[in-house]
């Protein structure tokens, strides 16, 4: 049940993203609007007060607040399923009106540079030295 729950946040997360990107260049197409409502629909989020809510386009998203969803979404140690899923959720979004905004293109440089696989793995050694390093530095700082 408890996976049931978490695959149901990551799913409102994605969402959350793709209504944000969508505001990323100040309007909505209508195309982008039919994309992100039938992704609402495929998850069975629509109903969602907080997604309800993003769906009525009460109030923009600024694009900060869409960035930070990113983040989040992704985290600090993304797998390249959940990567892959919003790379491809989004580039369908932007692509879906036929018209590819600066502030879009952004969007998708920005998440290339969240790609795992892009990411330098660290080594165990790596990871023990960046302790020892952190460990240090508080000896340091206590001594002054």
């Amino acid at each position: 049940m408890q996976i049931y729950w978490k695959k149901i946040g990551k799913m409102k997360q994605l969402l959350k993203i793709l209504i944000g990107a969508a505001w990323i260049d100040g309007v909505i197409q209508p195309e982008e609007r039919k994309y992100f409502h039938r992704i609402a629909s495929d998850f069975q989020l629509a109903e969602d007060p907080e997604i309800k809510t993003l769906l009525a386009e009460l109030k923009p998203i600024k694009s900060e607040e869409c960035y930070q969803w990113l983040e989040d979404y992704l985290g600090k140690n993304p797998t390249q399923a959940d990567y892959q899923e919003l790379f491809e959720k989004i580039s369908g979004l932007i692509y879906s009106d036929g018209d590819v905004d600066v502030r879009e293109v952004k969007l998708i440089e920005k998440l290339q540079l969240l790609d795992p696989t892009n990411q330098p793995r660290k080594s165990a050694f790596d990871k023990v030295l960046k302790k020892i390093q952190k460990l240090y530095q508080q000896a340091v700082h206590e001594q002054a």
